[in-house]
């Protein structure tokens, strides 16, 4: 079974040399999505929920070119710069995610300047 890099033009091109996604079987492991503009490379908002409403359209863009969605994701990491955004955080995102929801780990780090979130995701594709 091969492993097979996932890009698109929907989505902000890598940083680095790395692939937005990549699946081997039925896995699929999404790089961390920020809340870049795909066209322009600029930041979206300035909130956290601005910022986190971005990244979910990032993100989606990566699920739909890998032939994939929301309802194959079963783990969530998102990286926060401030705990003070964790309830605005988890609004959009409870707004964002349905049931049955997955598995999730938040955590605090640094992250480049004005960016305030980057989630990363796994989906298994049946």
């Amino acid at each position: 079974m091969a492993k097979v890099a996932i890009t698109t033009e929907k989505a902000p091109k890598p940083a680095a040399n790395y692939s937005p996604a990549v699946r081997k079987g039925p896995i699929l492991q999404l790089a961390g999505q920020v809340p870049f503009d795909p066209e322009t490379g600029e930041i979206v908002g300035s909130t956290i929920a601005e910022q986190t409403r971005q990244v979910f359209a990032n993100l989606e863009a990566v699920l739909t070119e890998a032939g994939s969605g929301w309802q194959d994701v079963v783990m969530v990491r998102a990286y926060l710069t401030d705990t003070a955004h964790f309830g605005e955080f988890n609004e959009v995102y409870n707004e964002l995610m349905r049931e049955p929801y997955p598995a999730r780990t938040t955590v605090y780090v640094g992250l480049p300047k004005g960016v305030l979130v980057e989630i990363d995701l796994l989906a298994v594709v049946d």
